[in-house]
This record gives structure tokens, sequence and C-alpha cells, in this order.
């Protein structure tokens, strides 16, 4: 097939690698985080990067230069969201938030047959729908047609409550795009067990940043996300303090700050404070922090894997940078399964 991919706001590469795991070729990823972009390339075979500012005006020029002579047919683009995010600001004039022309001015140049935008559920409502009705403009005044949806992970087989709009524009197609069907039902999503159970519980050791599995896999998602790795990495556990343990240890498993004792946990009252998983149901949506969410079982946040294990990244897939950085490039990305499916969805329309 060899179809030809440029990722915008790329990150460490989670919509890329759901797209290769289909079958594409990624040829270049673009952001303007270093870190992210090691990553990137230590995850895409092959695949160049560029550190670049997609709001100034020579990128545009600078990414065509760099892939001069290569048909591109895809460029897949997941611009920040802190502007349309239930957790951002929602500032409309956020320059953020029209990041996404900069998809629309590259296309001009390399002329895909298929571009995708990803974003956050409130990029369709908020603002009246602006920012949603300049994305179909933008996309009918370049012979795009362009349809949207809001895909809840769970469906697709993700092991985490997690919803993404996908809009989805092809070059000269009369007929709308099919998004894939559900695949699961809520009584049988991938839970948290199902995903993470098989990694060791670090009760006793903060673990290193390579060390070995201690169990073989026990479900289809576990054996498809080790994926033939024979080494677990980015599997390193935090040293939480006695009194956190402690406020931790009283949570029971599904429940939050809501079900502890009167007096305890006092510090975090918000929504998302002190939230242990359910090992039966999918994870809470991951974030670029990890200091809200528990571990079902163990009393510790899940490590850098345990929530790459949630957002679909298969364990031969390495993370760079200080911790700080890694949960942040796990929370940021596109999932890569919810990116396969999509992928092999998309193959019908070439």
């Amino acid at each position: 097939m060899n179809k030809n991919i440029v990722d915008l706001f790329c990150g460490c590469g989670g919509f890329s690698s759901g797209f290769e795991n289909a079958g594409y070729n990624v040829v270049l990823g673009v952001d303007n985080w270093d870190t992210s972009l090691k990553t990137f390339r230590e995850n895409h075979n092959g695949s160049k990067t560029l550190n670049l500012d997609l709001s100034e005006k020579d990128s545009i020029n600078t990414i065509t230069k760099q892939v001069k002579n290569q048909k591109i047919d895809l460029i897949i683009a997941g611009p920040p969201c802190q502007g349309f995010s239930l957790t951002g600001t929602r500032k409309e004039n956020d320059s953020r938030n029209s990041l996404f022309k900069s998809v629309f001015e590259l296309s001009k140049e390399l002329k895909p047959k298929i571009i995708i935008i990803e974003n956050v559920p409130g990029i369709v409502t908020l603002y009246d729908g602006r920012a949603k009705d300049s994305i179909l403009k933008l996309a009918s005044e370049n012979n795009y047609s362009c349809d949207f949806k809001v895909l809840f992970g769970p469906d697709y087989g993700l092991p985490q409550i997690r919803k993404r709009t996908f809009f989805v524009m092809i070059k000269d197609q009369r007929n709308n795009f099919i998004f894939p069907k559900e695949l699961y039902h809520k009584d049988n999503y991938v839970s948290c067990s199902d995903a993470i159970g098989d990694l060791p519980s670090l009760t006793n050791n903060l673990g290193r940043e390579e060390s070995n599995y201690i169990s073989n896999p026990n479900t289809d998602y576990q054996r498809k996300m080790r994926n033939g790795s024979k080494v677990l990495f980015n599997h390193t556990g935090t040293n939480h303090t006695d009194l956190v343990i402690d406020v931790i240890s009283q949570v029971p498993e599904g429940g939050n700050h809501k079900d502890l004792p009167e007096g305890v946990g006092d510090s975090r009252k918000f929504n998302e404070a002190w939230t242990r998983y359910h090992s039966q149901k999918p994870s809470k949506t991951i974030d670029t922090g990890h200091r809200n969410h528990f571990h079902y079982k163990y009393n510790r946040v899940p490590t850098v894997r345990e929530n790459a294990r949630l957002q679909s990244f298969k364990d031969t897939f390495i993370f760079y940078g200080n911790k700080s950085d890694q949960y942040r490039q796990v929370g940021n990305a596109v999932p890569p399964l919810l990116a396969e499916v999509l992928a092999k969805e998309l193959l019908n329309y070439f």
C-alpha cells in the first residue's frame, strides 16, 4: 500500500503509531517539543522530524522542502486542545484555537487525498460551534468533503474512558465518510485489569527504566500490547510519602475523595481528586499529570507504562525524557488503537 503521512502537532507519535500499525508509512512528524520528537524518531523507523512553531509563516515552506519529491497521501493533525478542553481556560481568542488553519495551508502545497484533524469533544460545541464551522468551511473551500464524529474509546477496545472528535476530510469525495462501527459494548469493554494486570506491582521497589516481566500475559489485550517485547520499559514507581499512601489506601476500588472519611485527604477536594481505578472497568481519562488517579489495587499512581497501556501504546514503544515528560507525552497522545481503527477504514477511500 505504502501511503505516505505527514503528522502535524505529532507529540510522541500516538496518531502515527496507529496508522503504522495499519500499514501506512510515516514520512515526517512536526512538533515544537524536542523531547517528544526524540520519542517520535526512536519509535517511527526512518521517519524524519522537524521542530517548528506552526503559527510561524515560514513553517509551511520548511515542511514542503523537507518532503519534496515525495507524494503525501495524508496529513494527520492533533492541534493543541487547551482552548477547547474541559480542563483548559476556554479562551476563545487563545491563539492555539486556530492552529488547525495551518493544516489547510500545508494541504494547499502537498495536496493530500485525506486530512484528519483530532481534538477534544468541546471543539464541536464551544463558542457556538465556531471552531467546528471554521474547519468545515476551510475543508469546503479546498474541495474536501468533511465528516466528523466523537468516538468513545471503550467502544473500540480502548481500556480508557476517552472521547475524541475526529474530522475526516477527503479530496473530491461526494459521499460521506462512514466511521467504523463500534466493536465493543458496555458488557464487554476492555477493563483496567485486562490491560495492566500482568505488570509488576512494584510493591517492594520503585522499579527501573528497564526491567523484566514477572508473569505471562493473561488477556488478548495484554498479549497485543506486549508485541513480542522481552523487556519492560518505563515501568518506574513513584516514591509517595507515608501520608499519601495512607490516604490512597482508604479509597475503595472505583472510588474518589468523596469516599474518604471526614478530615482525610482535605488537601485535594476537586472532581478527579484521589480517584482509584476499578479493575473491571476502563480507566478514567489519562491526562498529562499523574497525581490524581491511582492503581485499582496498589497504593500508588500508575506508572508511565501502565498509562501507556491504557492509552494502547505497545510495550515496544519507549518514552524518553524525565518521568514528568513521559507522563505528559502519554497523556497528550492520540490513542494508537483509535487511530488504527480509523486508518483501516480509510483504506476503502483510496
